[in-house]
């Protein structure tokens, strides 16, 4: 474990645990406050994320962004956002659970160092690995269940509602459910 974002990022940028360290562009460490009382975990990469080295900068980080602005926040001030693995997995499959383990030790660090109170697990692959095994995103989207001192709630995926336009609505509420949450236990998140 590594005890500052800088040593972290930087050893975390030279990773080849995984085969997936062969194809890519960029390693995608994360984005936004390090001090975040909130934090947004995906599954991976996609090509766009790969290409800027970025989280969620392609259509659905733009979706995403519209959302996050719905409700006061930004990825640049006071929210972070990482994924579970830091490199794309090759025409964005999901990231095989081996893939997971072999990244799963750089996204429990940043964690460790940010201490966030709220974890919103992006999509179904995010939500299985952080919150729980047999997890169902579309029974469970929405629903804070907390673990330890921290308050977790999976969404839908901002690509899952660009393909699925009819989830939209369930996926802007649970925004709003999050912004109920952050006022409640988050005093530094809307400064």
């Amino acid at each position: 474990m590594y005890d500052n974002f800088v040593e972290l990022e930087r050893e975390c940028k030279k990773c080849n645990k995984c085969e997936l360290c062969k194809t890519r562009h960029n390693v995608v460490f994360g984005v936004g406050n390090t001090n975040a009382e909130v934090m947004f975990i995906g599954e991976g990469p996609g090509e766009n994320e790969d290409l800027q080295g970025e989280p969620f900068v392609g259509r659905g980080g733009q979706l995403l962004d519209k959302m996050l602005y719905a409700v006061d926040l930004d990825r640049k001030k006071n929210i972070y956002i990482a994924n579970i693995v830091k490199c794309r997995p090759p025409h964005n499959r999901d990231p095989k659970p081996e893939e997971q383990e072999m990244c799963i030790d750089w996204l429990r660090n940043q964690v460790k160092l940010i201490k966030p109170k709220i974890i919103v697990c992006l999509g179904r692959i995010a939500a299985i690995k952080i919150i729980r095994p047999n997890f169902k995103i579309t029974k469970e989207h929405g629903v804070f269940i907390k673990k330890g001192n921290v308050e977790m709630m999976a969404m839908y995926h901002p690509a899952a509602v660009l393909r699925d336009p009819r989830k939209k609505e369930d996926a802007f509420q649970d925004f709003l459910t999050l912004r109920d949450k952050i006022k409640e236990i988050c005093p530094n998140t809307y400064k």
